[in-house]
């Protein structure tokens, strides 16, 4: 029998709990294999039973958690607890059970509560956690995989909050200013500003993976992007956290209030991102956040940069309010050395890359500096140009050859695609449709809406040709796929395409045969 005390013991031997929000990935990996090395277990090499998973599982999901927490996990009983409800695919009884051993013991629920660890995030992590090591061994033991969802999380925002964060690295001082403004103002708004790919949904999404904190992020691309929606949502998942009651129609200030005086003594930061995509009419505050705010509530919101006109936050004069701007001069150096650092985890983990540098006799500083000058420090460029180069689409360029900026970026990969040909001009439509729909939309419905005997499969070959810039979304509801513009960044670029001229009879016809696609919907 495995002695999962020891196993606590020897994570917080060489993980103690972290003071800082966010702990850098190859931190964490180091401090895994080293307990892993401590234990004599394999890293890679994992027996399939379960106490060995679940070990495992222990020190990867552990390492610079509060004692507290692993105090829990290290306990038989919860181990137990958490197989049952693995095996039944049932994590709401994992949740009562463990509830049901805290109120017995008083002691550890104590601990918890002064740590102030969300507890059903923390239960929802290591969860997932879990279910990574029982893939590695393959076994079938572990399989059918349970659908691990707490709802710590909306789901409509999981998909994007981890492939945000898959390769997030530094931003360092965005986080230290974060914390600071959260740990000297009783309550407030912090602001992130900065252009189009300069990381602020991967920071709103860092933080909210290290705080479990509620969430919304806005997306203009798939009309997630109006206040009843952000209302919807936000509601929903205070009143899951604090088990608000009769809040069921109650608006953000109520909703507020009611959350504020649940916190004893803690802190409720809601975390909002690209508060610039926000679709509402008139002239009162984006979502139409408080200009007042209870005594422990704060807002973490992003932005891109703003005049007096878009601002659209008029808030009291006794409310704190503070913002970190990452296009200021102040902020170039640190803004590279972040690029710079994000380039070469991204060398590391592809080895395709670094061959296609070492076919060229580069050096990867070289590689690193010339291109985070040639990103702008811009992680969207980063994001399409390194996978890029990785697949061999950029074969027959050298380094200097390579794009320039993110907007030299996508008119390269127009102009190899090369859609002002007038052959292309299928091609152009589609893309015009996702343009103008401004929310997912079906293979189906482009094929209709084009009218021209195409089917889905034409559909889908001109979109596989902008399958970076496009994201597919599932509906499991429907079974049904649908598709929408990846980044702002693109969409605007779009727009500014002269084939894109409004006024041209190409697009009159397109704008034409959308508005007979809908009149067909509604009768």
């Amino acid at each position: 029998m495995i002695e999962f005390a020891a196993i606590t013991s020897v994570i917080s031997k060489y993980a103690p709990q972290a003071s800082q929000i966010i702990i850098k990935q190859a931190q964490k990996n180091e401090a895994v294999i080293k307990v892993l090395q401590e234990l004599k277990l394999n890293p890679t090499q994992i027996a399939d039973d379960v106490d060995t998973v679940y070990v495992y599982a222990l020190v990867r999901y552990g390492v610079f958690k509060p004692e507290a927490i692993l105090n829990l996990f290290k306990e038989k009983v919860i181990k137990d607890y958490f197989w049952d409800a693995y095996s039944n695919n049932t994590p709401s009884k994992f949740v009562e059970n463990t509830k049901r051993f805290l109120n017995q013991n008083s002691e550890l629920k104590t601990q918890i509560i002064n740590a102030k660890i969300n507890f059903l995030g923390e239960l929802e992590e290591f969860g997932e956690v879990f279910i990574t090591i029982a893939k590695q061994t393959r076994a079938s033991r572990y399989q059918p995989y349970p659908d691990w969802n707490l709802d710590v999380y909306p789901k409509e925002f999981k998909a994007l909050m981890f492939e945000k964060t898959r390769l997030f690295c530094g931003r360092d001082f965005v986080f230290k200013a974060i914390q600071k403004f959260f740990t000297t103002q009783t309550k407030g708004y912090f602001t992130v500003v900065g252009d189009a790919g300069m990381g602020k949904s991967a920071i709103a999404a860092k933080y909210v993976l290290a705080t479990k904190f509620p969430c919304y992020f806005n997306v203009f691309a798939e009309g997630r992007n109006k206040p009843e929606k952000f209302l919807a949502s936000i509601r929903q998942q205070l009143i899951k956290r604090y088990s608000l009651q009769n809040a069921e129609n109650a608006d953000l200030r109520t909703l507020l209030q009611k959350a504020s005086e649940e916190l004893k003594g803690q802190k409720l930061v809601i975390v909002v991102d690209a508060l610039d995509e926000v679709e509402q009419e008139g002239n009162s505050n984006l979502l139409d956040l408080p200009q007042n705010l209870p005594d422990g509530v704060y807002f973490l919101l992003t932005r891109r940069p703003y005049n007096e006109k878009t601002k659209r936050l008029i808030l009291s004069p006794d409310t704190p309010v503070d913002e970190l701007d990452l296009t200021k001069s102040d902020f170039t150096v640190l803004n590279r050395e972040d690029v710079k650092e994000y380039i070469y985890l991204f060398l590391q983990n592809d080895h395709k890359l670094r061959i296609w540098i070492n076919e060229r006799n580069i050096s990867e500083d070289n590689f690193t500096q010339e291109i985070a000058v040639k990103s702008e420090n811009n992680f969207i460029y980063l994001r399409y140009l390194l996978p890029g180069i990785s697949e061999g689409k950029y074969n027959d360029l050298t380094l200097k050859g390579l794009p320039q900026g993110l907007h030299d970026y996508y008119t390269t990969h127009w102009n190899r695609i090369g859609m002002d040909n007038e052959s292309n001009e299928k091609k152009v439509k589609i893309l015009y449709i996702l343009v103008e729909r401004g929310e997912p939309i079906s293979l189906n419905m482009i094929a209709e809406i084009l009218d021209e005997d195409e089917d889905e499969y034409d559909v889908k070959s001109v979109l596989n040709d902008w399958i970076e810039y496009v994201t597919p979304k599932v509906n499991e509801e429907e079974r049904k796929t649908y598709y929408s513009i990846y980044h702002r960044s693109f969409l605007e670029f779009l727009k500014r395409q002269d084939k894109f001229d409004n006024n041209r009879k190409l697009f009159r016809e397109v704008n034409k045969s959308m508005a007979n696609y809908m009149a067909k919907e509604i009768e």
